[in-house]
Protein backbone atom coordinates (compact mmCIF):
# COMPACT_ATOMS: atom_id res chain seq x y z
CA UNK A 1 0.00 0.00 0.00
CA UNK A 2 1.45 3.52 -1.09
CA UNK A 3 -0.20 5.38 1.38
CA UNK A 4 1.29 8.02 3.82
CA UNK A 5 2.63 6.10 7.01
CA UNK A 6 3.25 7.42 10.68
CA UNK A 7 6.44 5.55 12.36
CA UNK A 8 5.78 4.59 15.74
CA UNK A 9 9.03 3.70 18.13
CA UNK A 10 8.43 1.22 20.58
CA UNK A 11 10.88 1.98 23.44
CA UNK A 12 9.19 -1.07 25.67
CA UNK A 13 5.72 0.37 26.36
CA UNK A 14 2.62 -1.68 27.48
CA UNK A 15 0.49 1.07 24.75
CA UNK A 16 2.66 1.30 21.52
CA UNK A 17 -0.37 -0.75 19.83
CA UNK A 18 -2.87 1.15 21.51
CA UNK A 19 -0.55 4.32 20.44
CA UNK A 20 -0.56 2.45 16.50
CA UNK A 21 -4.32 1.91 16.52
CA UNK A 22 -5.52 5.32 17.12
CA UNK A 23 -3.35 6.43 14.60
CA UNK A 24 -5.05 4.33 12.26
CA UNK A 25 -8.44 5.73 13.46
CA UNK A 26 -7.70 8.92 12.13
CA UNK A 27 -7.12 7.49 8.83
CA UNK A 28 -3.22 7.28 8.73
CA UNK A 29 -1.45 4.07 8.56
CA UNK A 30 0.83 3.26 11.71
CA UNK A 31 3.44 0.77 11.57
CA UNK A 32 5.78 -0.22 14.99
CA UNK A 33 9.47 -0.53 14.81
CA UNK A 34 12.17 -0.91 17.90
CA UNK A 35 13.66 1.96 19.06
CA UNK A 36 16.84 1.05 17.35
CA UNK A 37 16.13 0.92 14.57
CA UNK A 38 18.77 2.43 11.70
CA UNK A 39 18.45 5.82 9.95
CA UNK A 40 18.67 4.22 7.09
CA UNK A 41 15.56 2.10 7.36
CA UNK A 42 13.74 4.98 8.81
CA UNK A 43 14.41 6.65 5.52
CA UNK A 44 13.28 3.76 3.36
CA UNK A 45 10.14 3.91 5.36
CA UNK A 46 9.42 7.57 4.97
CA UNK A 47 6.93 8.43 7.13
CA UNK A 48 5.44 11.38 7.50
CA UNK A 49 5.64 11.51 10.84
CA UNK A 50 7.35 9.75 14.43
CA UNK A 51 5.95 8.84 17.62
CA UNK A 52 7.85 7.85 20.41
CA UNK A 53 5.90 5.30 22.92
CA UNK A 54 6.02 5.67 26.37
CA UNK A 55 8.74 2.41 28.35
CA UNK A 56 9.40 1.45 32.13
CA UNK A 57 12.93 2.71 31.94
CA UNK A 58 14.81 6.28 33.20
CA UNK A 59 16.01 7.54 30.37
CA UNK A 60 19.33 9.12 32.22
CA UNK A 61 20.49 5.44 32.41
CA UNK A 62 23.22 4.33 30.57
CA UNK A 63 21.49 0.84 29.53
CA UNK A 64 17.92 2.55 29.29
CA UNK A 65 16.54 2.38 25.41
CA UNK A 66 17.49 5.16 23.20
CA UNK A 67 17.33 5.74 19.32
CA UNK A 68 20.15 7.38 16.72
CA UNK A 69 20.08 10.91 17.17
CA UNK A 70 20.28 11.72 13.98
CA UNK A 71 16.52 11.26 13.96
CA UNK A 72 16.19 14.87 14.83
CA UNK A 73 18.40 15.68 11.62
CA UNK A 74 15.64 14.25 9.21
CA UNK A 75 13.28 17.31 9.82
CA UNK A 76 10.47 14.75 10.49
CA UNK A 77 7.43 15.87 12.72
CA UNK A 78 8.00 14.08 16.49
CA UNK A 79 6.04 13.46 19.39
CA UNK A 80 7.09 11.84 22.42
CA UNK A 81 4.43 10.00 24.70
CA UNK A 82 5.95 9.73 28.48
CA UNK A 83 9.50 8.09 28.47
CA UNK A 84 9.58 8.96 25.01
CA UNK A 85 8.97 12.75 25.57
CA UNK A 86 11.29 12.47 28.52
CA UNK A 87 14.07 10.70 25.82
CA UNK A 88 13.46 13.75 23.41
CA UNK A 89 14.28 16.29 25.81
CA UNK A 90 17.61 14.15 27.39
CA UNK A 91 18.72 13.97 23.95
CA UNK A 92 17.94 17.75 22.53
CA UNK A 93 19.70 19.25 26.05
CA UNK A 94 16.91 19.07 28.69
CA UNK A 95 17.20 17.77 31.94
CA UNK A 96 15.30 14.61 33.76
CA UNK A 97 14.91 14.22 36.88
CA UNK A 98 13.01 12.04 39.52
CA UNK A 99 10.31 13.03 40.26
CA UNK A 100 9.61 14.94 44.39
CA UNK A 101 5.67 13.24 43.70
CA UNK A 102 5.42 10.61 41.44
CA UNK A 103 1.85 10.85 39.53
CA UNK A 104 -0.37 7.87 38.49
CA UNK A 105 -4.12 7.54 36.95
CA UNK A 106 -6.55 10.34 36.39
CA UNK A 107 -5.08 13.89 36.32
CA UNK A 108 -6.29 17.58 35.14
CA UNK A 109 -3.99 18.95 32.99
CA UNK A 110 -3.88 22.98 32.03
CA UNK A 111 -2.76 23.65 28.51
CA UNK A 112 -2.29 26.05 26.00
CA UNK A 113 -4.52 26.50 23.50
CA UNK A 114 -2.48 28.85 21.19
CA UNK A 115 -0.91 26.07 19.54
CA UNK A 116 -1.26 23.01 16.93
CA UNK A 117 -0.84 20.29 19.36
CA UNK A 118 -3.52 21.45 21.32
CA UNK A 119 -5.95 23.47 19.00
CA UNK A 120 -9.68 23.49 19.79
CA UNK A 121 -9.35 21.76 22.76
CA UNK A 122 -10.50 23.14 26.61
CA UNK A 123 -7.55 24.43 28.48
CA UNK A 124 -8.32 22.30 31.18
CA UNK A 125 -8.17 18.23 30.05
CA UNK A 126 -8.45 15.25 31.84
CA UNK A 127 -5.53 12.86 31.12
CA UNK A 128 -3.41 10.05 32.41
CA UNK A 129 -0.50 10.17 33.91
CA UNK A 130 1.78 7.16 34.48
CA UNK A 131 5.61 8.41 35.64
CA UNK A 132 8.10 8.32 38.42
CA UNK A 133 10.73 11.02 36.41
CA UNK A 134 9.69 14.23 35.15
CA UNK A 135 11.49 16.88 33.09
CA UNK A 136 12.96 19.73 34.73
CA UNK A 137 14.49 21.63 32.14
CA UNK A 138 13.49 22.10 28.36
CA UNK A 139 16.09 22.44 25.40
CA UNK A 140 16.65 25.47 24.31
CA UNK A 141 13.95 26.80 21.84
CA UNK A 142 11.50 24.66 23.30
CA UNK A 143 8.19 25.87 24.62
CA UNK A 144 6.11 24.55 27.66
CA UNK A 145 2.86 23.59 26.80
CA UNK A 146 0.95 22.15 29.49
CA UNK A 147 1.34 21.45 33.40
CA UNK A 148 -0.41 19.69 36.33
CA UNK A 149 -0.32 20.36 40.00
CA UNK A 150 2.42 18.03 40.46
CA UNK A 151 4.01 18.28 37.45
CA UNK A 152 5.84 21.86 35.68
CA UNK A 153 6.20 20.36 32.27
CA UNK A 154 3.57 18.25 31.31
CA UNK A 155 3.54 18.92 27.64
CA UNK A 156 5.90 20.80 25.56
CA UNK A 157 7.02 21.82 21.71
CA UNK A 158 9.02 23.40 19.22
CA UNK A 159 6.56 24.99 16.18
CA UNK A 160 9.83 25.45 14.01
CA UNK A 161 10.92 22.32 14.36
CA UNK A 162 7.75 20.57 14.62
CA UNK A 163 9.13 18.05 17.74
CA UNK A 164 6.68 17.89 20.74
CA UNK A 165 6.49 15.84 24.09
CA UNK A 166 3.68 14.92 26.49
CA UNK A 167 4.26 13.37 29.79
CA UNK A 168 0.57 11.89 29.54
CA UNK A 169 -0.68 9.29 27.54
CA UNK A 170 -3.40 10.72 24.77
CA UNK A 171 -3.80 7.07 23.59
CA UNK A 172 -5.69 5.57 26.30
CA UNK A 173 -9.45 6.22 26.93
CA UNK A 174 -8.87 7.94 30.18
CA UNK A 175 -7.24 11.18 28.68
CA UNK A 176 -10.78 12.02 27.31
CA UNK A 177 -9.64 13.96 24.31
CA UNK A 178 -6.42 11.98 23.67
CA UNK A 179 -7.46 10.97 20.11
CA UNK A 180 -7.77 14.91 19.28
CA UNK A 181 -4.66 15.77 20.42
CA UNK A 182 -3.02 13.08 18.25
CA UNK A 183 -5.54 14.14 15.06
CA UNK A 184 -3.73 17.54 15.87
CA UNK A 185 -0.54 16.12 16.09
CA UNK A 186 -1.21 14.17 12.39
CA UNK A 187 -3.17 17.34 10.66
CA UNK A 188 -2.21 20.28 11.79
CA UNK A 189 1.41 19.55 12.95
CA UNK A 190 2.29 16.26 10.14
CA UNK A 191 0.10 17.63 7.06
CA UNK A 192 -1.34 14.05 7.37
CA UNK A 193 -4.07 13.54 3.70
CA UNK A 194 -5.71 10.81 5.55
CA UNK A 195 -5.32 8.45 3.07
CA UNK A 196 -5.73 5.11 4.99
CA UNK A 197 -9.27 3.49 5.01
CA UNK A 198 -10.31 -0.28 5.11
CA UNK A 199 -11.73 -0.01 1.60
CA UNK A 200 -8.30 1.07 0.21
CA UNK A 201 -6.66 -1.97 2.27
CA UNK A 202 -9.27 -4.67 0.91
CA UNK A 203 -8.68 -3.10 -2.79
CA UNK A 204 -4.65 -3.19 -2.42
CA UNK A 205 -4.86 -6.99 -1.28
CA UNK A 206 -7.16 -8.21 -3.16
CA UNK A 207 -4.52 -6.63 -6.32
CA UNK A 208 -1.41 -8.22 -4.49
CA UNK A 209 -3.50 -11.72 -3.77
CA UNK A 210 -4.19 -11.84 -7.74
CA UNK A 211 -0.65 -11.06 -8.38
CA UNK A 212 0.93 -13.49 -6.45
CA UNK A 213 -1.21 -16.71 -7.14
CA UNK A 214 -1.86 -16.55 -10.24
CA UNK A 215 -3.88 -19.62 -11.41
CA UNK A 216 -2.50 -21.86 -8.47
CA UNK A 217 -4.30 -22.93 -5.25
CA UNK A 218 -4.35 -21.48 -1.91
CA UNK A 219 -5.13 -23.84 1.37
CA UNK A 220 -6.40 -21.99 4.82
CA UNK A 221 -6.27 -23.25 7.73
CA UNK A 222 -9.45 -22.56 8.53
CA UNK A 223 -10.56 -22.43 12.45
CA UNK A 224 -14.11 -20.47 12.12
CA UNK A 225 -12.83 -17.63 14.35
CA UNK A 226 -12.97 -13.91 13.61
CA UNK A 227 -9.32 -13.73 11.53
CA UNK A 228 -9.25 -17.00 9.86
CA UNK A 229 -13.30 -16.24 8.32
CA UNK A 230 -12.07 -12.78 7.51
CA UNK A 231 -9.30 -13.47 5.77
CA UNK A 232 -11.44 -16.99 3.85
CA UNK A 233 -13.98 -13.83 2.88
CA UNK A 234 -11.07 -11.89 1.09
CA UNK A 235 -9.44 -14.46 -0.33
CA UNK A 236 -12.63 -15.93 -1.88
CA UNK A 237 -12.90 -12.09 -2.72
CA UNK A 238 -9.51 -12.38 -4.81
CA UNK A 239 -9.36 -15.60 -5.70
CA UNK A 240 -12.80 -17.16 -6.21
CA UNK A 241 -12.32 -21.14 -6.66
CA UNK A 242 -8.63 -21.09 -6.06
CA UNK A 243 -9.30 -21.43 -1.92
CA UNK A 244 -9.54 -24.54 0.10
CA UNK A 245 -10.67 -24.07 3.45
CA UNK A 246 -9.62 -26.70 6.05
CA UNK A 247 -11.66 -27.02 9.35
CA UNK A 248 -10.60 -29.61 11.19
CA UNK A 249 -13.03 -30.63 14.01
CA UNK A 250 -10.91 -31.76 16.74
CA UNK A 251 -14.45 -32.11 18.96
CA UNK A 252 -14.07 -29.20 21.74
CA UNK A 253 -16.20 -27.01 19.46
CA UNK A 254 -19.04 -25.30 20.74
CA UNK A 255 -22.31 -26.77 20.10
CA UNK A 256 -23.25 -27.50 16.27
CA UNK A 257 -20.61 -24.98 15.27
CA UNK A 258 -19.62 -26.80 12.60
CA UNK A 259 -23.16 -26.66 10.98
CA UNK A 260 -23.34 -23.08 11.57
CA UNK A 261 -19.87 -22.53 9.62
CA UNK A 262 -20.74 -24.63 7.19
CA UNK A 263 -23.72 -22.71 6.50
CA UNK A 264 -21.99 -19.30 6.54
CA UNK A 265 -19.71 -20.42 4.14
CA UNK A 266 -21.81 -22.52 1.56
CA UNK A 267 -22.30 -19.70 -0.88
CA UNK A 268 -18.52 -18.12 -1.03
CA UNK A 269 -16.33 -19.25 -3.70
CA UNK A 270 -14.11 -21.70 -1.44
CA UNK A 271 -13.58 -25.37 -1.23
CA UNK A 272 -15.06 -25.68 2.68
CA UNK A 273 -13.87 -28.78 4.01
CA UNK A 274 -14.49 -30.26 7.13
CA UNK A 275 -12.33 -32.61 8.93
CA UNK A 276 -14.31 -34.56 11.55
CA UNK A 277 -10.94 -35.88 13.93
CA UNK A 278 -12.88 -35.78 17.16
CA UNK A 279 -12.56 -39.22 18.37
CA UNK A 280 -8.56 -38.84 17.06
CA UNK A 281 -8.17 -36.07 19.81
CA UNK A 282 -10.10 -37.69 22.56
CA UNK A 283 -7.69 -40.69 22.25
CA UNK A 284 -5.08 -38.45 22.42
CA UNK A 285 -5.39 -36.53 26.05
CA UNK A 286 -7.52 -39.81 27.70
CA UNK A 287 -7.31 -39.46 30.80
CA UNK A 288 -4.80 -35.90 30.75
CA UNK A 289 -5.80 -33.44 33.57
CA UNK A 290 -2.80 -31.19 33.32
CA UNK A 291 -4.19 -28.03 31.22
CA UNK A 292 -0.70 -27.40 29.67
CA UNK A 293 -0.14 -31.25 28.91
CA UNK A 294 -3.71 -30.98 27.26
CA UNK A 295 -3.00 -27.75 25.39
CA UNK A 296 0.45 -29.16 23.64
CA UNK A 297 -1.09 -32.78 22.96
CA UNK A 298 -3.73 -31.30 20.90
CA UNK A 299 -1.72 -28.27 19.48
CA UNK A 300 0.63 -31.04 18.19
CA UNK A 301 -2.08 -33.35 17.08
CA UNK A 302 -3.89 -30.50 15.49
CA UNK A 303 -0.40 -29.81 13.48
CA UNK A 304 -0.62 -33.67 12.59
CA UNK A 305 -3.72 -34.09 11.22
CA UNK A 306 -3.79 -30.38 9.09
CA UNK A 307 -0.22 -32.38 7.72
CA UNK A 308 -2.25 -35.31 6.89
CA UNK A 309 -5.23 -33.92 5.37
CA UNK A 310 -3.26 -31.49 3.10
CA UNK A 311 -1.09 -33.86 1.81
CA UNK A 312 -4.34 -35.53 0.10
CA UNK A 313 -5.47 -32.63 -1.57
CA UNK A 314 -2.72 -33.31 -3.40
CA UNK A 315 -0.29 -30.00 -4.88
CA UNK A 316 -1.53 -27.03 -3.59
CA UNK A 317 0.95 -24.21 -3.80
CA UNK A 318 0.07 -21.43 -1.18
CA UNK A 319 -0.43 -21.49 2.66
CA UNK A 320 -2.73 -18.74 4.03
CA UNK A 321 -2.75 -18.02 7.56
CA UNK A 322 -5.04 -15.36 9.60
CA UNK A 323 -1.97 -13.93 11.36
CA UNK A 324 -2.89 -9.97 12.25
CA UNK A 325 -0.61 -7.45 13.07
CA UNK A 326 -0.33 -7.95 16.98
CA UNK A 327 0.87 -11.62 16.51
CA UNK A 328 3.62 -10.24 14.55
CA UNK A 329 3.95 -7.20 17.51
CA UNK A 330 4.26 -9.93 20.22
CA UNK A 331 5.72 -12.62 18.78
CA UNK A 332 9.00 -10.55 18.30
CA UNK A 333 9.28 -10.15 14.82
CA UNK A 334 11.29 -6.91 13.77
CA UNK A 335 13.15 -7.23 16.78
CA UNK A 336 9.90 -6.44 19.13
CA UNK A 337 10.08 -7.69 22.60
CA UNK A 338 8.59 -11.36 22.75
CA UNK A 339 5.14 -11.24 24.60
CA UNK A 340 3.92 -14.70 23.45
CA UNK A 341 4.23 -16.96 21.13
CA UNK A 342 1.78 -17.36 18.20
CA UNK A 343 1.49 -20.22 16.08
CA UNK A 344 0.45 -18.18 12.82
CA UNK A 345 3.99 -16.51 13.08
CA UNK A 346 6.35 -19.60 13.22
CA UNK A 347 6.80 -20.10 9.42
CA UNK A 348 5.82 -23.11 6.60
CA UNK A 349 5.31 -26.80 7.98
CA UNK A 350 8.66 -28.04 5.94
CA UNK A 351 7.31 -31.30 5.38
CA UNK A 352 4.30 -29.54 2.88
CA UNK A 353 6.68 -27.45 0.80
CA UNK A 354 4.39 -24.75 -0.22
CA UNK A 355 5.60 -22.16 -2.71
CA UNK A 356 5.33 -19.10 0.19
CA UNK A 357 2.45 -18.21 2.37
CA UNK A 358 -0.20 -15.49 2.08
CA UNK A 359 -0.95 -13.35 5.46
CA UNK A 360 -3.66 -10.45 3.71
CA UNK A 361 -4.36 -9.42 7.58
CA UNK A 362 -1.07 -9.28 9.23
CA UNK A 363 -0.90 -5.44 9.06
CA UNK A 364 -4.17 -4.77 10.74
CA UNK A 365 -5.48 -4.75 14.31
CA UNK A 366 -8.41 -6.55 15.22
CA UNK A 367 -11.20 -3.59 14.87
CA UNK A 368 -9.81 -3.52 11.78
CA UNK A 369 -10.26 -6.95 10.99
CA UNK A 370 -13.66 -6.65 11.60
CA UNK A 371 -14.39 -4.14 9.88
CA UNK A 372 -13.20 -5.75 6.52
CA UNK A 373 -15.31 -8.60 7.81
CA UNK A 374 -18.20 -5.97 7.79
CA UNK A 375 -17.57 -4.87 4.40
CA UNK A 376 -17.05 -8.20 2.87
CA UNK A 377 -20.63 -8.92 4.25
CA UNK A 378 -19.78 -11.41 7.05
CA UNK A 379 -22.97 -12.15 8.99
CA UNK A 380 -22.73 -9.78 12.54
CA UNK A 381 -22.67 -13.21 14.80
CA UNK A 382 -19.05 -13.97 12.80
CA UNK A 383 -17.73 -10.77 13.01
CA UNK A 384 -18.01 -9.63 16.48
CA UNK A 385 -17.93 -13.38 17.54
CA UNK A 386 -15.90 -13.68 21.06
CA UNK A 387 -12.66 -15.11 21.60
CA UNK A 388 -12.32 -19.20 21.39
CA UNK A 389 -9.47 -20.54 22.69
CA UNK A 390 -7.20 -23.06 20.34
CA UNK A 391 -7.76 -26.16 22.28
CA UNK A 392 -11.45 -25.18 22.65
CA UNK A 393 -13.66 -26.63 25.49
CA UNK A 394 -11.14 -29.02 26.37
CA UNK A 395 -9.51 -26.12 28.56
CA UNK A 396 -12.80 -25.11 29.94
CA UNK A 397 -13.54 -28.59 31.65
CA UNK A 398 -11.61 -28.86 34.37
CA UNK A 399 -9.25 -32.48 34.57
CA UNK A 400 -10.05 -35.33 32.42
CA UNK A 401 -11.77 -34.86 28.80
CA UNK A 402 -14.65 -37.12 28.15
CA UNK A 403 -17.33 -37.36 25.53
CA UNK A 404 -20.05 -37.05 28.23
CA UNK A 405 -18.19 -33.68 29.59
CA UNK A 406 -18.41 -32.27 26.49
CA UNK A 407 -21.83 -32.45 25.93
CA UNK A 408 -22.87 -31.21 29.34
CA UNK A 409 -20.47 -27.72 28.98
CA UNK A 410 -21.87 -27.62 25.20
CA UNK A 411 -25.35 -27.74 26.24
CA UNK A 412 -25.30 -25.43 29.55
CA UNK A 413 -22.60 -23.01 27.64
CA UNK A 414 -25.68 -22.32 25.32
CA UNK A 415 -27.97 -21.26 27.58
CA UNK A 416 -24.85 -18.99 29.40
CA UNK A 417 -24.46 -17.53 25.90
CA UNK A 418 -27.98 -17.01 25.06
CA UNK A 419 -29.09 -15.56 28.44
CA UNK A 420 -26.24 -12.95 28.48
CA UNK A 421 -27.08 -11.86 24.41
CA UNK A 422 -30.57 -11.87 25.14
CA UNK A 423 -30.45 -9.37 28.22
CA UNK A 424 -28.50 -6.65 26.56
CA UNK A 425 -26.11 -6.41 29.69
CA UNK A 426 -22.41 -5.38 29.16
CA UNK A 427 -19.92 -8.47 28.87
CA UNK A 428 -17.40 -8.41 26.22
CA UNK A 429 -16.91 -12.14 26.95
CA UNK A 430 -18.89 -14.57 28.30
CA UNK A 431 -18.85 -18.51 28.54
CA UNK A 432 -19.34 -21.80 31.10
CA UNK A 433 -16.65 -23.64 32.25
CA UNK A 434 -17.55 -27.25 33.57
CA UNK A 435 -15.23 -28.17 36.87
CA UNK A 436 -14.56 -31.42 38.37
CA UNK A 437 -16.43 -30.94 41.84
CA UNK A 438 -19.52 -31.90 42.37
CA UNK A 439 -22.28 -31.48 45.07
CA UNK A 440 -24.96 -32.72 46.32
CA UNK A 441 -28.42 -31.73 46.04
CA UNK A 442 -32.21 -32.74 45.95
CA UNK A 443 -34.46 -32.69 42.75
CA UNK A 444 -37.87 -33.51 44.18
CA UNK A 445 -37.45 -35.99 47.05
CA UNK A 446 -34.47 -37.66 45.16
CA UNK A 447 -30.76 -36.90 46.60
CA UNK A 448 -28.54 -35.41 43.11
CA UNK A 449 -25.04 -35.22 43.23
CA UNK A 450 -23.93 -32.90 40.18
CA UNK A 451 -21.28 -31.10 38.30
CA UNK A 452 -20.96 -28.05 39.38
CA UNK A 453 -20.57 -25.29 36.68
CA UNK A 454 -18.88 -22.35 36.54
CA UNK A 455 -19.77 -19.00 34.53
CA UNK A 456 -17.53 -16.49 33.80
CA UNK A 457 -18.17 -13.10 31.97
CA UNK A 458 -15.81 -10.08 31.65
CA UNK A 459 -15.88 -6.54 30.77
CA UNK A 460 -12.43 -5.61 28.46
CA UNK A 461 -11.45 -3.20 25.78
CA UNK A 462 -8.19 -5.43 25.28
CA UNK A 463 -8.28 -8.56 26.60
CA UNK A 464 -4.94 -8.21 28.28
CA UNK A 465 -6.68 -7.05 31.40
CA UNK A 466 -10.17 -7.64 32.34
CA UNK A 467 -12.87 -6.60 35.44
CA UNK A 468 -15.84 -9.52 35.82
CA UNK A 469 -19.10 -8.19 34.43
CA UNK A 470 -21.28 -7.01 37.09
CA UNK A 471 -24.33 -9.08 35.82
CA UNK A 472 -27.68 -8.70 37.47
CA UNK A 473 -28.93 -11.03 40.28
CA UNK A 474 -32.15 -11.27 37.76
CA UNK A 475 -30.13 -12.50 34.98
CA UNK A 476 -27.46 -15.00 36.49
CA UNK A 477 -30.74 -16.14 38.24
CA UNK A 478 -32.48 -17.18 34.99
CA UNK A 479 -29.05 -18.69 34.02
CA UNK A 480 -28.73 -21.21 36.72
CA UNK A 481 -32.73 -22.23 36.63
CA UNK A 482 -32.11 -22.80 32.70
CA UNK A 483 -28.94 -24.74 33.42
CA UNK A 484 -30.03 -26.41 36.45
CA UNK A 485 -33.54 -27.61 34.68
CA UNK A 486 -32.46 -28.15 31.13
CA UNK A 487 -28.73 -29.99 31.71
CA UNK A 488 -29.89 -32.24 34.26
CA UNK A 489 -26.20 -33.51 35.29
CA UNK A 490 -25.38 -30.25 36.55
CA UNK A 491 -26.74 -29.62 40.20
CA UNK A 492 -25.09 -26.23 40.87
CA UNK A 493 -24.04 -22.76 39.16
CA UNK A 494 -21.72 -20.64 40.65
CA UNK A 495 -20.50 -17.03 39.67
CA UNK A 496 -16.49 -16.66 38.62
CA UNK A 497 -16.14 -12.89 40.12
CA UNK A 498 -11.96 -12.61 39.70
CA UNK A 499 -10.44 -10.07 37.26
CA UNK A 500 -7.40 -10.28 35.22
CA UNK A 501 -4.96 -10.20 36.76
CA UNK A 502 -4.74 -12.47 39.04
CA UNK A 503 -7.07 -14.40 37.31
CA UNK A 504 -6.80 -15.38 33.78
CA UNK A 505 -10.19 -15.04 31.11
CA UNK A 506 -9.74 -18.67 30.58
CA UNK A 507 -9.97 -20.99 33.82
CA UNK A 508 -6.89 -23.54 32.40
Amino acid sequence: MQNQIALVLDFGGQYKELICRTVRECNVLSIIKPSDITIEEIKQINPICIIFTGGPNSVYLEDSPKCDRRVFDLNIPLLGICYGAQLIAQLLGGKVEKCDTSEYGETECFVDTDNDLFKGLDKEQQVLMSHTDRITILPSGFKLLAHTKDCPIAAYGNEEKKVYGVQFHPEVEITLNGKEIIRNFLYNISKASGDYSMDDYINSQVESIRKTVGNKRVLLGFSGGVDSSVCAALLAKAIPGQLYCLYIDHGFMRKDETAHLKKTFENRSINFIPVDASSRFLEKIEGVSDPETKRKLIGAEFAKVFEDEALKLGNIEYLAQGTIYPDVVESGKNKSAVIKSHHNVGGLPSSLRFEGVIEPLSGLFKDEVRKVGEILGLPDEVVHRQPFPGPGLAIRIIGEVTREKIDILQRADVIVREEIKKSGEKADQYFAVLTNSRSVGVVGDFRTYGYTLAVRAVVTSDFMTCEYAKLSYDLLSRISQRITNEVKEVGRVVYDITSKPPATIEWE
